[in-house]
């Protein structure tokens, strides 16, 4: 982590759909809380040209399968919707806060420097 609020965030997705559909959400669920988690993930990105951020949780959506799930195989996921000074549109970002995986920035985004 950078700090209590920032993951670190290793490096650009060469896949142009991860993070951006719901077969291919962002893995969070590694360390702590959940939602704070999601929150720690996108605090360390930033636009492509290294622009603050804005987002906002736009709700849950879309079951997949988990190995985490509390009850039954399925796990919800939260929908993100990502914005940056200059940017055309809102961009969604899928993130699954129960299970975890290399957490890389979306095709598009770039990362905070230390």
């Amino acid at each position: 982590m950078l700090d209590d609020n920032t993951f670190v965030v290793t490096g650009i997705s060469s896949d142009p759909s991860y993070g951006f559909s719901p077969q291919k959400p962002i893995e969070v669920g590694s360390e702590g809380s959940g939602p704070k988690n999601e929150r720690r993930y996108l605090n360390a990105l930033t636009g492509p040209n290294g622009e603050a951020i804005s987002y906002y949780r736009a709700g849950s959506c879309c079951p997949i399968k988990s190995d985490m799930a509390l009850f039954g195989d399925k796990v919800m996921l939260d929908n993100y919707r990502v914005t940056w000074e200059g940017s055309k549109d809102t961009v969604s970002i899928y993130i699954n806060m129960y299970d975890s995986g290399e957490l890389m920035a979306p095709k598009g985004f770039g990362i905070k420097k230390n």
